[in-house]
């Protein structure tokens, strides 16, 4: 038997809210299916699932705030027998509303037995657009079945917020959202020893190259030239790769996987850094489509957990903004983050010659505790050579 617990969704989450399992008891699940929906104080996340076998028990319900580390499920792992799952009593407690007298859905079953919803296509359909979870009703048709007249009855119990009131809840996000970044911030200032290097990079063979390569790709295949930076970043951090981990309460921990979270500004206000899984990995073209898919689910909200607790460094730019160099401020447990500036032209002396260049500003904001200098400018200047030979990106 597997315990399946709140996740830690980044060093700053300490509880989230269950929205919405995927998957109920006697469904199977594989090792990195997402199993349910949690909402954080950053965004609302689909949880993958840790491990390979059957969904035994669902321990938390949808509304239910969770502790990080509390048991939400048990997963029969392959191989392994059923059984009744021993369960931490308090653990199993979340925090929850107080429960109506009469309650809408029906009694669990016993362990390791499946629910099956019966409800016909068009009450189904007719959920979906009125917004009701059929779980929570009860059914009075024949076996239980539940019925158009069962939706339309519950539909009529949904509560659907003003406009006022939905404002109100966006700004009411935004802001725990400011203070999530706010303690976040707050403590790697206060715990981690910063230091900050940076250096202006010539991007004249870069951009040229690029602009040969997108000439040859169809326009919805073309590159960006932030997808140099962050494959440049990747690849340096195998040359310096102890600015590629996590601190932990004993030390530093180099990670052997290079993973990289790109910064990326929400619509609603404030920021977040998902993971792009084995970054250094991947071609340009696959870079470039796992940055633009991974930018599209973040403003839409379905971020997945290991994209949020995977990230080995941040990269983060505010070149779309008109700044030409930031100095960031590093997102713990990491040890390290890298900033670039906007793309400018600059008088730069090439074979001895003053020539207009387009230049940028990299910089690198990195724990004192893990590196120093001499280490942080050695990776910077292996960011600066490897985007000299764009052909080897």
């Amino acid at each position: 038997m597997a315990e399946f617990v709140m996740p830690i969704l980044g060093s700053d989450m300490t509880e989230g809210k269950l929205v919405e399992w995927k998957k109920k008891p006697g469904d199977r699940v594989n090792k990195g299916e997402i199993i349910a929906e949690v909402d954080t104080e950053k965004a609302t996340i689909e949880v993958e699932a840790f491990q390979t076998g059957v969904i035994e028990r669902l321990i938390t319900s949808p509304g239910d705030t969770v502790p990080v580390g509390t048991v939400m499920a048990i997963i029969r792992e392959d191989g392994k027998p059923s059984a009744q799952p021993k369960v931490d009593v308090q653990r199993e407690q979340p925090k929850k509303a107080a429960l109506p007298a009469a309650p809408l859905i029906p009694p669990a079953p016993p362990v390791g037995e499946s629910i099956r919803l019966r409800i016909s296509p068009a009450a189904k359909q007719l959920a979906a657009d009125l917004g009701v979870d059929p779980f929570t009703v009860q059914g009075t048709g024949p076996d239980g079945a539940i019925t158009r007249q069962d939706i339309e009855a519950a539909g009529k119990r949904v509560v659907v917020p003003s406009p006022t009131e939905a404002a109100g809840a966006a700004i009411d996000r935004q802001g725990r959202l400011r203070q999530t970044i706010a303690a976040a911030m707050a403590r790697s200032k206060r715990e981690i020893p910063h230091y900050y290097l940076s250096t202006t990079i010539d991007m004249g063979r870069a951009m040229t190259w690029l602009t040969d390569q997108n000439l040859k790709r169809p326009v919805t295949d073309r590159l960006l030239y932030g997808v140099l930076l962050i494959k440049a970043v990747a690849l340096a951090l195998r040359e310096v790769p102890e600015l590629n981990g996590l601190w932990k309460e004993h030390g530093a921990t180099q990670s052997p996987d290079i993973h990289i979270g790109v910064a990326i500004a929400l619509r609603q206000g404030g920021l977040v850094a998902p993971a792009i899984h084995q970054t250094d990995k991947q071609t340009l073209g696959e870079l470039m489509k796992s940055f633009q898919e991974v930018v599209k689910r973040a403003r839409a909200g379905t971020l997945r957990s290991s994209e949020f607790s995977d990230p080995t460094i941040t990269v983060t730019s505010l070149g779309e903004q008109g700044v030409e160099t930031v100095f960031g401020v590093i997102y713990p447990p990491q040890v390290a983050l890298v900033g670039f500036g906007k793309l400018v032209e600059r008088p730069w002396v090439v074979d001895g010659q003053v020539a207009a260049r387009p230049v940028i500003t990299a910089t690198l904001a990195a724990d004192h505790r893990v590196t120093d200098g001499h280490r942080g400018a050695i990776f910077l200047s292996a960011v600066d050579r490897l985007l000299q030979e764009p052909d080897a990106l």
